[in-house]
């Protein structure tokens, strides 16, 4: 098959060679076929030297590419992406290619796309939707966004993660319950806060709104001029004092909608991702405390790509 620019199929090539055959001028072949006479001239010789062989669409890859990747570099690259499954922004500087030449050689070699492998294994185990609109405030501060994410608990000495699923034989009567992630995150610099809380009471999401609310000023975020949350009871009735308090107008996504809130839900899979699923935890002490730390990385050295590469505190004044 040609490609989606080709002018001339087989078929149109051997009518050449017929014309040709019968006498035609290659001017008048060009003329009639709408394709120039060196294209003609072209077909016709590489008939005389190959036959009807010649005539077969060939790859309009360059012989020689000087400026080819070495095997050596993708093979650096790819096992680069099986230690640390990161994205290309992330591991383009960890071994000293462009982020556009690690994302092709990805692409090249099959290897899935992040959002559809296991956090952990690796292994590929879900395709998820994607959306060509987006939107971004333009200073921070703005609008911020709020939502709460259940994480089970694990039980002391580690759950199935750490021993696998037919490892453990624990009693199903006890329930181990959850933890809940309160995070908050800006929508202009992508600054993110997060804690570890025992639940998602109205009373709680309050107090965690003021600690969020310190900890943006903190960061030079002075003033939160909206906030954006879903219609669960506890947002839409127990921050109205923190809000007003603070002077900030609340606005609720449109039920059932949570792209609408998508900032902070792709913060909570990418939280899921890098810190609650990235290793095995034995506790659920362990994984809170590592909270804190992958907290401080993610607003300072993580490299995001709706940023250009650079970390959300690049869009924040210093402090």
């Amino acid at each position: 098959m040609s490609h989606g620019s080709a002018r001339l199929t087989v078929h149109g090539r051997r009518l050449i060679i017929k014309r040709h055959q019968a006498g035609w001028r290659q001017a008048h072949i060009a003329a009639a076929m709408g394709v120039s006479r060196k294209c003609v001239k072209t077909w016709i010789d590489r008939h005389a030297a190959e036959g009807d062989a010649g005539l077969v669409t060939r790859s309009s890859r360059p012989h020689t590419m000087p400026t080819k990747t070495s095997d050596e570099v993708e093979q650096n690259v790819l096992r680069a992406r099986a230690e640390h499954r990161d994205g290309p922004d992330v591991l383009g500087p960890k071994v000293g290619v462009p982020a556009r030449t690690v994302s092709r050689i990805l692409r090249r070699h099959k290897v899935p796309y992040l959002r559809e492998c296991d956090p952990i294994t690796g292994d590929v185990i879900r395709s998820s939707k994607q959306t060509a609109k987006r939107y971004e405030r333009c200073r921070p501060g703005e609008l911020v966004h709020m939502d709460v994410k259940k994480l089970g608990r694990i039980p002391d000495g580690g759950g199935w993660r750490a021993h696998g699923r037919g490892s453990i034989a624990r009693d199903r009567k006890v329930k181990l319950g959850y933890d809940y992630i309160h995070s908050v995150v800006d929508d202009h610099s992508r600054l993110a806060y997060s804690e570890v809380l025992p639940d998602e009471k109205g009373i709680t999401c309050a107090a965690f709104l003021e600690r969020a609310i310190a900890y943006f000023a903190a960061h030079g975020i002075t003033r939160i001029e909206r906030l954006m949350t879903d219609n669960a009871w506890a947002y839409r009735y127990s921050l109205r004092a923190v809000c007003a308090r603070h002077d900030i107008k609340q606005k609720f996504i449109k039920p059932h909608c949570p792209w609408q809130n998508g900032k902070v839900e792709r913060f909570n899979r990418t939280l899921a991702t890098e810190w609650a699923y990235r290793r095995v935890y034995l506790s659920g002490d362990a994984r809170t405390s590592a909270l804190a730390p992958w907290l401080t990385f993610y607003n300072t050295e993580r490299r995001h790509s709706a940023l250009g590469g650079h970390p959300p505190t690049s869009r924040l004044l210093p402090t």
